[in-house]
């Protein structure tokens, strides 16, 4: 049945599309206001959690993202100077695994198509593609959103509730007016595409692989990619005085994999990118009917793929809420407690873990980096230990932990 809240839902990207199928599944109106004409092409992320699968699963989504993407149960940790194989996790072995005993490689461009596509045959899902937010105003009973059509007319919008799910910069933030607390990294990151297989050079590659090295450490994954052959994505740090022209030449691309992976001959690139990384959390994920979600809510760095399934989390977590507001609950209370959830997902897991990680992987001190390695090994191979690895960096504990908070 179709309750007669409305919601608007700013970004069609993969929280934006999640948020918006969820919100239709619990019977909400969906009104999807996207800057661009169609969902961004971008693999930034690419990872989704146990526990995201399983939301996923219950939205109706999960037979496309394993016809699109790959299911990667193990993830290792490696040591680019030595070339050893340091510890091997394996979501399977755990003495209780999730149901969803797995990563699932599923790009984010692949998720939101998939979903845009699904609300277009929707009647009771508005999409509003090529139109911006330009002004927002609410009272006690409404929330309006000012839009720029493709035209460059203006139009005003409500609806009971609005979702910003417009990622870092989110305009919804700025017009709220909520503060977006935390740092940038000094250093900008490189994302490298290959459709190289890296696996031909090194057999004990999984589809996700950490490199530790004091001074260029690197992410690996591998995705299913636009044709469905297989793509391989690196990302590494790079210094805050090299340049553009510098980082993105293609002697020093070939230079940086050739590094971790040597090989005869070059690679062959599809893309690359550089962008700035930061570790930010907004003050509050509600104020009055405006909420934030995903990126808009809060940004990390890549290491552990955390970022996207925070915002999937997010969106789930909130279609309940708004569902049971639409039933008759009162909405302060329960969008207050969505942020005290979901906050404590983010600085107590996603924030803490992923500067972590980043730490671990680029730790320069030599004997601090050998009692870093030493304890992945030693978690690598302890079975509770291990276990426990896996419950933190694949967001397990960060989901049930955050639903307990009253």
């Amino acid at each position: 049945m179709t309750l007669s809240t409305t919601v608007i839902v700013v970004g069609a990207g993969p929280v934006g599309a999640v948020m918006a199928l969820a919100l239709r599944r619990r019977g909400l109106k969906v009104i999807v206001v996207e800057a661009l004409e169609q969902p961004e092409i971008e693999c930034r992320a690419a990872s989704c959690h146990p526990p995201t699968v399983a939301m996923l699963e219950e939205l109706g989504l999960l037979e496309f993202g394993l016809e699109q993407g790959l299911v990667s149960p193990v993830f290792n940790y490696l040591d680019r100077p030595s070339g050893e194989l340091i510890a091997r996790f394996d979501i399977r072995a755990m003495k209780t695994p999730p149901r969803h005993a797995y990563v699932l490689q599923w790009e984010q461009y692949k998720i939101a198509q998939t979903v845009v596509k699904l609300l277009s045959d929707d009647a009771d899902a508005e999409l509003r593609m090529s139109t911006r937010v330009v002004g927002l105003t609410q009272d006690a009973d409404k929330v309006r959103a000012e839009v720029e059509l493709p035209n460059g007319e203006r139009e005003t919008i409500a609806a009971d509730f609005l979702v910003g799910c417009d990622g870092g910069r989110s305009t919804i933030r700025r017009l709220a007016d909520i503060a977006f607390d935390g740092f940038t990294w000094p250093e900008r990151f490189l994302k490298i595409d290959t459709i190289f297989d890296f696996q031909s050079l090194r057999s004990e590659l999984s589809n996700r692989n950490y490199f530790a090295d004091p001074d260029q450490w690197l992410n690996l994954f591998k995705a299913r990619g636009p044709d469905g052959e297989g793509m391989w994505r690196a990302v590494s740090p790079t210094l805050p005085e090299q340049t553009d022209e510098y980082l993105l030449s293609p002697e020093q691309i070939e230079q940086r994999l050739q590094l971790f992976c040597p090989k005869p001959g070059p690679y062959r690139i599809a893309t690359v990118a550089l962008y700035k990384v930061h570790q930010r959390v907004a003050a509050t994920f509600n104020k009055g009917r405006v909420l934030l979600a995903g990126d808009a809510a809060h940004v990390n760095n890549p290491v552990g793929g955390m970022g996207m399934n925070g915002g999937i989390h997010d969106a789930m977590n909130l279609a309940e809420r708004l569902e049971a507001i639409a039933r008759g609950a009162a909405h302060e209370a329960l969008l207050d407690q969505y942020t005290r959830q979901m906050r404590v997902a983010q600085l107590n897991y996603v924030q803490a873990q992923s500067i972590q990680n980043k730490q671990t992987l680029g730790e320069t001190d030599p004997a601090e980096r050998k009692r870093k390695l030493d304890d992945i090994r030693a978690t690598g191979a302890d079975p509770e230990r291990h276990d426990a690895f896996i419950r933190r960096a694949c967001l397990i504990d960060s989901f049930h932990d955050s639903r307990a908070v009253a």
